[in-house]
């Protein structure tokens, strides 16, 4: 059970980037009352997602419908939501229409590629905005949903611009939609929590290098950091180690077999 009062809603104004303009009030009128009928939020520190400025929002990954869970929460927060996405979903016509005008980037997970959605992201934080990096590059593979081991390109976007990292967590997706699950359960009305963490201290590894060795120790830093918030929601202690699948066989994207 969440360790916060359960009722906890933020008492924070609409950021600047919320109150203008832009696609995402019309996503936000034919989403948002839909999507409230079968989801109700209990936020908990929403006053710490910063209101103006760059930062990179990292959050847990455990169901396919996360982007949507944390588009409307970041949204419900102040801020427009735009995320990292994997480039295969823009190809669908219609979902992809909706992508490239709300000015989502597309992922491609390997090849030469791979390294454009990062310059993308900076784009967006070289004009104030703010860009949602899944750290896990994709589904957990930890049994238990706790957060497995990180990928650098959220620490990477944060350490090269100066701009505040911040962990954040959610529990209570898996019953709108399981892990590779395929149907959609909005009825009853299903409560997700969602923490927002403090910035990220990521002063031991401003003034050196950006090698494999310094962002792989700061990508840890930042999935203990949700992995702690994400226990504060389920009321437990996280797993000391972060799942690595690698060391048990496991691809690090697609669906698990079985």
């Amino acid at each position: 059970m969440p360790q916060h009062d359960p009722a906890a809603v933020p008492a924070v104004k609409p950021g600047a980037e919320k109150r203008r303009p832009s696609f995402f009030w019309v996503l936000a009128a034919l989403i948002l009352p839909l999507w409230s009928l079968g989801v109700k939020y209990r936020f908990h520190h929403g006053e710490r997602m910063p209101q103006t400025g760059a930062l990179v929002l990292s959050p847990n990954h455990y169901s396919e419908i996360d982007p949507v869970v944390m588009g409307a929460a970041a949204w419900h927060l102040g801020r427009a939501p735009r995320f990292l996405a994997k480039a295969s979903l823009f190809k669908n016509p219609v979902l992809g229409w909706f992508l490239r005008t709300s000015g989502q980037i597309p992922v491609e997970r390997a090849g030469s590629q791979s390294h454009t959605a990062i310059r993308a992201a900076e784009q967006l934080v070289e004009k104030g905005r703010m860009v949602i990096v899944y750290p896990e590059g994709s589904l957990t593979r930890d049994p238990d949903l706790w957060p497995m081991r990180g990928k650098t390109g959220a620490v990477r976007i944060a350490l090269e611009r100066g701009i505040p990292l911040v962990p954040a967590a959610h529990w209570g997706t898996q019953a709108i939609l399981p892990r590779y699950g395929k149907k959609l359960s909005l009825f009853p009305r299903k409560t997700v929590d969602v923490i927002i963490g403090e910035p990220l201290d990521l002063s031991a590894y401003r003034d050196k290098p950006l090698d494999q060795a310094n962002l792989l120790a700061a990508t840890n830093d930042l999935m203990n950091a949700i992995a702690a918030l994400l226990g504060e929601l389920r009321g437990e202690t996280p797993p000391a180690d972060r799942w690595d699948p690698a060391k048990h066989g496991q691809k690090e994207t697609g669906r698990l077999d079985g």
